[in-house]
């Protein structure tokens, strides 16, 4: 019988670790279920920040990591060398491409420009119908809060249909997100 190929899951996070200790546990936490669980991780390959956390969590656990990033921002984010691949793109649209389409199930934890901009872009595809992957939004001490209320405020003003809510799902904490992740994951599975 062969054996079932190892699911990925793409982190989002803040290259920067936030004004709250609590973020970066948050990210060790999920870092080291993914690892737990035998997932791989798919992240934008920064060891600072939220990044390095959670991409040095899975590694800590025994986990396969699996970073992209573009070579303008190798220096900048510290490009984390050490990982189990190490893809360097031309440009950022290349980045994200390559993150998402290595992954099975997306996740977002606190971040900055960079993690709204991934997040919107997969929840905008989601909406096209280009894909039906899990997308999760780690809302630790409801950092996501005021987001949550202008996506709910965009479907409320018409500008977004009810179910653009349907498509993101947002969980408490890391613990949650890896709760649900592997009940989606089993279910992809099987399918």
């Amino acid at each position: 019988m062969p054996s079932t190929p190892r699911k990925a899951v793409c982190v989002y996070c803040g290259s920067r670790p936030g004004d709250d200790p609590a973020f970066a546990e948050a990210a060790t936490t999920l870092g080291r279920g993914i690892a737990e669980r035998g997932w791989q991780l798919v992240y934008g390959a920064g060891d600072v920040g939220l990044m390095g956390a959670v991409a040095r969590a899975v590694q800590a656990a025994g986990g396969e990591t699996m970073g992209i990033i573009p070579e303008h921002l190798v220096s900048m984010e510290v490009g984390k060398r050490d990982l189990t691949a190490f893809v360097v793109t031309e440009t950022m649209h290349e980045r994200k491409k390559v993150m998402f389409l290595n992954a099975h199930a997306v996740v977002a934890l606190p971040g900055g420009p960079g993690t709204l901009d991934e997040l919107f872009e997969v929840l905008t595809w989601r909406q096209l119908r280009l894909h039906a992957k899990p997308v999760v939004l780690v809302n630790h001490k409801g950092y996501w809060d005021p987001l949550v209320a202008l996506i709910d405020h965009v479907i409320e003003r018409g500008f977004a249909s009810k179910s653009f809510r349907d498509f993101l799902t947002v969980v408490p904490d890391a613990g949650s997100a890896l709760e649900y992740l592997g009940g989606a994951l089993e279910s992809q599975a099987a399918q």
